[in-house]
């Protein structure tokens, strides 16, 4: 049987997805945009604001499955506009330890809901 991890402290799935799925030691974390896990509204228009929310969400995922942001091994991040990317380092380094995270980052068109920052994540559930 498929194994996943839930918590309320991320927002609910909006749509056919788990919030994140364990396999052979690795924990796969679905896009969370900056959704209020307890309103589940966009947090903000800024992006600050946004980039910050969708780092919580994906922090109490992993804190979910007992482990931390400093155990992700890859994010991948979907931006609406590249000129933000200095933001998402920003943001990053003062969240994160190094070293840091292999990553992607890809400009898109349009993200779930209108936002401006979609991140997923993959986990070393065997730190």
């Amino acid at each position: 049987m498929k194994e996943f991890i839930t918590t309320d402290q991320a927002p609910a799935a909006i749509g056919t997805y788990s919030q994140a799925v364990p396999h052979r030691g690795t924990l796969y974390i679905s896009g969370q945009i900056p959704l209020d896990p307890e309103t589940m509204e966009i947090v903000a228009d800024d992006f600050r604001q946004q980039i910050s929310q969708v780092l919580d969400n994906l922090d109490a995922i992993c804190r979910a499955a007992e482990v931390s942001l400093n155990d992700v091994i890859k994010f991948t991040v979907y931006l609406t506009e590249l000129d933000n990317f200095p933001l998402v380092n920003e943001a990053m380094q003062t969240r994160l330890s190094q070293p840091f995270p292999a990553r992607a980052v890809v400009e898109v068109s349009a993200l779930p809901k209108g936002v401006a920052v979609e991140i997923d994540a993959v986990v070393d559930l065997t730190p």
